[in-house]
């Protein structure tokens, strides 16, 4: 479907020394790309995917203007490798990201497997969907949580023209300003927000940056990346939104955690004011939103309610770390105007390292690559013009050799509605049929041993395609047992 030509003229007021950058003239028929990505957000953590405490008025009326995927996955259970997944669509198995970028080499050698030492840097020999997008004439900008490297290879080294607030770090100290103190044992900052005021919030405050990026945007279409620290720990809440889930909560419903609820609700309301900025600027029927997570709801327990998971992933099993749907389902919704169709419903499985084809493509660029520069993701632009396309014979894969609260070391598949899942300490497999058991109840490795052996054994050729690394044995381990 075509789309009318796009222009933003609006000048750069913070960063005058930028202006050669935006003289470029705009091609037609380019939106600009809004990127929303929450960290830890559960895929039943919204209204419009069945929450029940948490309110998400704004997040529920963009899924009702837009497409949501009700089977959307990341590539991994826990946040760096999924982050580094979106920036250069590769799986993390194969960048060998398998892990948060702190415990990239910093593993349990007390376990019965000793698992790899993992890369925690992305390596700039990658092509991010940043340097794609900037290549092809967008001013590109990331606000917010990064944790994909060192200073080193922080967003200015990967393509972002801006980079306000990120850092190394999964996690900042506090979510209120000035945004520091001790955290796992180091003192930890977000740089760049000083002149904050008592009692800002973290998300507010890089909302405000965000949309202050869109005003001084220049002109050309822009790609903006707003990845929040909420909802991660530490779970903290402004009080107002901690009194008003307090005074709805049950204790029939699901969701139980009420600092974190207030969490969501800020969240909502933060996307509540930037696509009111949108519309403001007069942009919202030019620019593609996305919003999505990093991984599935952390359960926890943890915070100002030590005896309460932060949050239910109800009806997935588990949570973060895990291979199971609770760890690895989340929200995904995509709205362009004039293209998706709103309301839309697509149960068709995708992978957020879908996006780095997707964006490219939706910018009307093809991404250079070679064999050094292969994707694993597919485009979700035909979803996006057609949710009821037919779906396309598809394997989603993951591997997470490392150990979780939630979980051994694992590798899994999707195939069709099948899910296998091998625990690699002792090579125990489990089998879902997630069409009829969602809730992955029912293990049918047993019963249906020949479809078992069949996913096991293309689980272990993909493996070995892409180089995924494999945890060893501990004979330390095995010597003390």
């Amino acid at each position: 479907m075509k789309r009318k030509a796009i222009e933003c003229l609006v000048p750069i007021l913070f960063l005058i020394s930028w202006s050669p950058l935006l003289a470029a003239d705009t091609p037609p028929e380019r939106p600009n790309i809004v990127f929303i990505l929450a960290d830890d957000l559960g895929w039943a953590d919204l209204g419009c995917y069945g929450a029940d405490l948490h309110e998400t008025p704004n997040l529920d009326r963009l899924a009702a203007s837009a497409l949501r995927f009700t089977h959307a996955c990341t590539p991994a259970p826990v946040c760096t490798p999924t982050r580094a997944s979106i920036m250069c669509g590769k799986h993390p198995a194969r960048l060998h990201m398998t892990i948060w970028r702190e415990a990239a080499s910093d593993q349990p050698t007390d376990r019965r497997l000793l698992p790899p030492t993992a890369e925690a840097d992305l390596p700039h020999a990658e092509r991010t969907i940043a340097e794609v997008l900037r290549d092809a004439g967008y001013l590109t900008a990331h606000v917010g949580k990064w944790h994909l490297g060192s200073v080193e290879h922080f967003p200015e080294t990967q393509g972002f023209d801006v980079h306000l607030a990120g850092n190394h770090w999964g996690a900042p100290a506090t979510h209120f300003f000035p945004y520091r103190g001790r955290g796992h044992g180091a003192i930890r900052y977000v740089p760049g927000l000083g002149f904050g005021k008592p009692n800002e919030y973290l998300a507010d405050r890089l909302t405000d940056e965000a949309i202050a990026i869109m005003r001084q945007a220049g002109d050309r279409p822009f790609f903006l990346n707003l990845w929040h620290y909420g909802v991660h720990a530490p779970i903290e809440a402004k009080s107002g939104d901690i009194e008003l889930m307090r005074a709805k909560a049950r204790p029939e419903l699901h969701h139980q955690n009420i600092p974190y609820a207030a969490m969501v609700k800020n969240l909502d309301d933060t996307v509540g004011r930037l696509l009111a900025a949108l519309d403001e600027l007069g942009i919202a029927d030019r620019t593609l939103v996305v919003f999505s997570s990093d991984n599935g709801g952390f359960l926890g327990p943890t915070g100002r309610e030590p005896d309460r998971p932060v949050t239910s992933n109800y009806p997935l099993r588990s949570g973060k770390g895990s291979l199971y749907e609770g760890g690895i389902r989340v929200p995904l919704i995509v709205r362009w105007p004039g293209v998706t169709q709103a309301g839309a419903v697509c149960e068709i499985p995708v992978v957020s390292t879908d996006l780095y084809r997707t964006l490219a493509e939706v910018a009307g660029t093809v991404p250079r690559l070679d064999a050094a520069q292969q994707t694993d993701g597919r485009s979700l632009k035909r979803l996006l013009l057609d949710s009821n396309a037919p779906p396309e014979a598809r394997t989603l894969f993951w591997h997470y050799p490392h150990y979780y609260p939630t979980t051994t070391p694992a590798s899994a598949l999707r195939d069709g509605d099948w899910k296998l899942i091998e625990y690699l300490e002792d090579g125990r497999v489990e089998l879902y049929d997630l069409a009829e058991d969602p809730s992955e109840a029912h293990d049918l490795a047993k019963s249906e041993a020949s479809k078992a052996a069949e996913l096991r054994d293309k689980l272990h050729a993909w493996r070995t395609d892409i180089g995924a690394q494999m945890p060893s044995v501990n004979s330390a381990a095995r010597q003390s047992n």
